[in-house]
């Protein structure tokens, strides 16, 4: 099986039912099929062979979805681009990547110009650019110079699916090679922890480039019949404007999302009682903003928290509805086709309650760094990824995330993990968000100090924020 496949079965059994809505339109899976296969065709016809990169420079939007699917069908390589990133940062990507071909939105033209000279191997570029482009062909006639084609048969588990970028957080972005076993495996691993089922209605505002928004969000739908809702960007009222217009049933996004959601003086104008499931990921959702999300949200029963990173296609635990509540501030178990555990800096494994990093192995984890076997070694050591989050798991099984390794805070030789305070003062009523991060200090080699975004109207002294934290922890 291959992932292109996902989307021609889907066809075949959900011929007429919706599959894409987006700005540009509204798609069945039996449209979206036949384009994604004349496109694929005409990437073909334009020179490319089995194994090339494809870069997609797009907001969410049916061009990016398309290019997908058309790239993997064909057995190509797809190379999301962040669109966040700066001009030279994207060039940065785009010549470590290799791509031959770039397909980009007309909001980037400048960008493009701008970088193009640098650009190494890229010899076609094809953008939907109203009123013409001098850098690229029109997407359209692109599109339209190949007749329906057959997906390529000869697509396998172990070939190359994506090249997906890291954040960049501890140096240059690295692209993470996962094959389509690894997306397949990973939604397997999905759907069952997350209990998914066929036919539903996602909202999908989370950027296409990273592997939640694209594996897990999105193609689990394409693979379910689900439809996806494609929002070009985040923005609270447009967000709950449209799970009222589209009665969405499932919605994703990072705390920070349900936060804005839940600030917005709006918010309680909007019909949300389609929605029956919320999923979370990228940070930890504190126990306060889960309890008010099951009274926006009234038919969902809990909220499934989602944890995982680029390098594992991304999924690792899920914390499901029914232990939500009850598991505060858990990411949840292993999922059932991998195996995760916590060691210490020998690699012994470590009993309950005790903190170390957490690695996994399975068939969802990926083949490595492109273009770049040093860290490759470093992250994939005898079958294992390892992670650089530091976690502890409880008698039962529970998985929790600790911090970041390298964020870790050692003062006075004591080891302070920011993220464990954010809980704390993410709690106290006049506090709306939280950052905490080390500093150097004389005495004690680092220390701490926090960031703090107050709710509207409310007002928080320096002392009490200290003794918010202080009174915790010596309790």
């Amino acid at each position: 099986m291959n992932v292109g496949y996902l989307l021609t079965n889907s066809a075949h059994k959900y011929p007429e039912r919706l599959a894409v809505i987006s700005e540009e339109g509204r798609w069945t899976f039996e449209e979206f099929d036949q384009r994604t296969n004349r496109l694929g065709g005409a990437m073909l016809k334009a020179g490319l062979k089995k194994g090339d990169r494809v870069a997609i420079l797009f907001f969410n939007s049916s061009y990016f979805v398309e290019v997908y699917f058309a790239a993997l069908k064909v057995g190509l390589i797809a190379t999301p681009v962040n669109f966040r990133l700066v001009g030279p940062e994207i060039a940065y990507v785009l010549n470590d990547s290799q791509p031959s071909i770039l397909f980009y939105g007309s909001e980037f033209e400048t960008t493009v110009l701008d970088i193009r000279e640098q650009l190494d191997t890229i010899r076609v570029f094809v953008s939907p650019y109203d009123g013409g482009s001098s850098s690229a062909l029109d997407y359209e006639d692109f599109l339209s110079r190949q007749e329906y084609i057959t997906p390529v048969s000869d697509i396998c588990e172990d070939d190359q699916c994506q090249i997906m970028y890291t954040s960049g957080t501890t140096g240059r972005p690295k692209g993470a090679i996962l094959t389509h076993g690894n997306v397949i495996w990973n939604l397997f691993n999905t759907v069952l922890g997350r209990e998914d089922k066929t036919g539903e209605r996602a909202l999908i505002a989370g950027p296409l480039y990273h592997t939640a928004a694209l594996n897990n969000h999105f193609t689990i739908q394409v693979a379910l019949g689900g439809t996806s809702i494609l929002l070009r960007k985040f923005e609270p009222e447009s967000f709950l404007r449209t799970i009222e217009k589209e009665r969405v049933t499932v919605i994703s996004g990072a705390p920070a999302l349900y936060n804005l959601l839940l600030q917005h003086p709006n918010a309680s104008k909007y019909d949300t009682s389609s929605i029956t499931k919320c999923t979370a990921g990228a940070d930890k959702l504190p126990m306060e903003i889960k309890e008010r999300l099951l009274e926006f949200f009234p038919n969902i029963k809990g909220i499934y928290d989602v944890y995982g990173c680029t390098e594992a296609s991304p999924c690792i635990t899920i914390l499901n509805a029914e232990d939500s509540l009850r598991k505060d501030l858990s990411v949840g178990k292993d999922l059932p086709f991998l195996e995760a555990r916590v060691v210490d800096g020998d690699d012994k494994l470590l009993p309950p309650g005790e903190v170390g990093e957490l690695i996994c192995r399975g068939p969802n984890v990926m083949k490595g760094y492109y273009g770049n076997p040093e860290a490759t070694r470093e992250t994939i050591r005898n079958g294992w990824l390892y992670t650089g989050d530091l976690a502890r798991m409880d008698e039962e099984g529970f998985f929790y995330i600790v911090d970041r390794k390298k964020e870790m805070i050692v003062s006075g030789g004591e080891n302070i993990y920011p993220r464990e305070i954010e809980e704390v003062l993410i709690t106290h009523p006049a506090i709306a968000d939280v950052a905490v991060v080390g500093i150097p200090d004389p005495d004690w080699g680092e220390s701490v100090k926090a960031f703090v975004a107050l709710k509207e109207g409310k007002m928080i002294s320096e002392q009490e924020v200290f003794f918010c934290v202080i009174n915790y922890f010596t309790v």
